[in-house]
């Protein structure tokens, strides 16, 4: 707004500096004809319009507070493409659309998906296995009914595949990604889960006499160690004693306290020293976790 005020004391400086120019005669000179007054007066005035329209522009820029208006996106992409040396420098705003990616990238990517999705189980991509269908017990109480055979979670292997309901798979990869695959970003990535046992037709801790283990419906995998990409081994025996690996063993197992309904770890008795035990089993008091 103090701009605006300025522009009636502007130019009105501009014309007060001027010379009073002559009586117009009654045929105008033409140009190459015109008095040198005539011609710095027609100057000073051109320059006084230019410092005006400055002026306004100022003000409005104030009054407003308008944002710059950016260019199209199109426009945008136009100019990446003719300078790409310049895309290093370039804002997040100006990204190239699924469209500018060379053929053989989106190929690529069209095939991984699909590969993917094939190899998919449960309903869920990230599940990969294949079916097993019904998986009959040795003894009564033990079993599958359209069972899977697991082979990784949310990019995650398992060192060899698993037998297991849909039920068990689904919060296995739960597991894996709400949990294990955060809690070991820094120390990792982890890309791959020793299984100590998954589907055994057996009693609980294979003690004669004993109910059906979970692991003989198909409910249960047991977890013994986490490998992470540059060859580490981190084993639930040694890591959950001492040293940095104590933190994160505890972290994943309370994570596993949700998407299983029982969880037991070296705390647990002395059957869990070596291995993290999680099944999918209900309970009247709700879930285990020792």
């Amino acid at each position: 707004m103090k701009a605006r005020a300025l522009l009636p004391a502007t130019l009105a400086a501009v014309l007060g500096a001027l010379p009073v120019a002559a009586t117009a005669p009654e045929t105008s000179l033409r140009p190459q004809a015109r008095a040198p007054q005539s011609v710095a007066v027609t100057a000073a005035v051109q320059e006084a319009s230019v410092q005006v329209a400055a002026a306004e522009a100022a003000a409005f820029v104030v009054s407003s507070r308008a944002r710059p208006v950016s260019r199209p996106v199109s426009d945008q992409l136009v100019q990446v493409a003719a300078r790409p040396a310049d895309l290093p420098s370039l804002g997040p705003d100006v990204s190239l659309r699924p469209y500018m990616r060379p053929k053989a990238v989106e190929e690529e990517a069209f095939f991984k998906r699909r590969k993917k999705r094939k190899g998919s189980v449960c309903g869920n991509v990230e599940i990969q296995g294949q079916p097993a269908g019904d998986v009959p017990g040795k003894i009564r109480g033990c079993g599958i009914e359209d069972a899977v055979r697991v082979t990784s979670v949310s990019g995650v292997q398992l060192s060899r595949p698993s037998l297991m309901t849909c039920e068990t798979a689904r919060s296995l990869n739960t597991w894996v990604e709400r949990s294990v695959i955060p809690t070991f970003r820094r120390r990792g990535p982890v890309v791959e889960l020793k299984v100590a046992a998954h589907y055994a037709c057996r009693t609980r801790n294979n003690r004669p006499g004993a109910k059906i283990s979970e692991h003989g419906k198909g409910r249960a995998i047991d977890i013994s160690a986490f490998r992470m990409k540059d060859g580490e081994e981190i084993t639930v025996l040694e890591g959950w004693k001492r040293g940095s690996s104590r933190k994160l063993l505890r972290r994943v197992w309370k994570g596993a306290c949700g998407p299983f309904g029982t969880v037991l770890g070296p705390d647990a008795d002395r059957y869990h020293q070596d291995h993290f035990h999680f099944d999918t089993a209900k309970h009247r008091s709700g879930k285990y976790c020792r």
